[in-house]
């Protein structure tokens, strides 16, 4: 549950509505009613396991908001999906009430999606028994098998289109599977070493990709080095 203001409405109501159903809450600290509902509406959310999101308003601080649902009388409770208002209510409804809103706006998980929550080897493979080609179950089982069978890990990998989570499994998956053991003076030493090779060594190039794979976008490293592969290449 996050507070959202007039300035942070686009981002985190509006643009998060687009990837899982978002309920506004809009109050205020003298409004008896919204006292009750809130602790309701917190309670309910959170059993959904991030299916669905909470955010607050509070109405005397953040009049543009308000404008924007047209908001009489608190609580009023507001539901989005895709920038769409989707359902709603006004008042403080007891929690029955309230868990059949929020179930309306959470689809039931399937069974395959039921047992990757779990995560354990066994559940992601009946996972992918009964959906071959789920994302979730994919990315899982291969993490899983990276150190004990990253052959198995790149088969599986395989089967879905590339995202950047997959794309550093494999990475990982290429580099167990070779063996390849980063020195003790760290992976820059390494990075160092292949980059003498790229131009001409199919393998090294790999090698060196994986390796920048595995740092992760947000590493100051990663951008250096593809910048000085890009220099040898080109």
């Amino acid at each position: 549950m996050i507070d959202v203001t007039d300035a942070t409405f686009e981002q985190d109501v509006l643009v998060r509505s687009e990837q899982v159903p978002v309920v506004v809450d809009l109050w205020a600290p003298w409004c008896g009613p919204c006292r009750t509902l809130g602790p309701i509406l917190e309670k309910v959310v959170e059993a959904k396991a991030g299916s669905v999101e909470l955010v607050k308003v509070n109405v005397d601080e953040n009049p543009r908001i308000s404008g924007t649902f047209q908001v009489q009388s608190i609580p009023a409770v507001f539901a989005l999906k895709d920038r769409q208002v989707v359902d709603g209510f006004i008042g403080a409804l007891p929690e029955p009430q309230v868990a059949e809103f929020v179930d309306r706006l959470a689809p039931v998980p399937s069974e395959a999606e039921t047992l990757v929550i779990a995560g354990d080897e066994a559940s992601l493979r009946r996972a992918l028994e009964l959906q071959p080609d789920h994302p979730g179950a994919v990315v899982a089982l291969a993490r899983l098998l990276v150190e004990g069978d990253p052959t198995e890990a790149l088969r599986l990998l395989a089967r879905i289109p590339e995202t950047p989570e997959a794309r550093q499994v494999a990475a990982e998956a290429r580099l167990a599977a070779q063996q390849i053991e980063v020195p003790a003076d760290g992976v820059d030493v390494l990075l160092d070493s292949l980059l003498a090779k790229v131009k001409n060594d199919e393998e090294a190039r790999q090698e060196y990709l994986d390796l920048l794979e595995t740092l992760g976008a947000d590493d100051p490293r990663t951008a250096r080095y593809r910048k000085a592969l890009a220099a040898r290449l080109f």
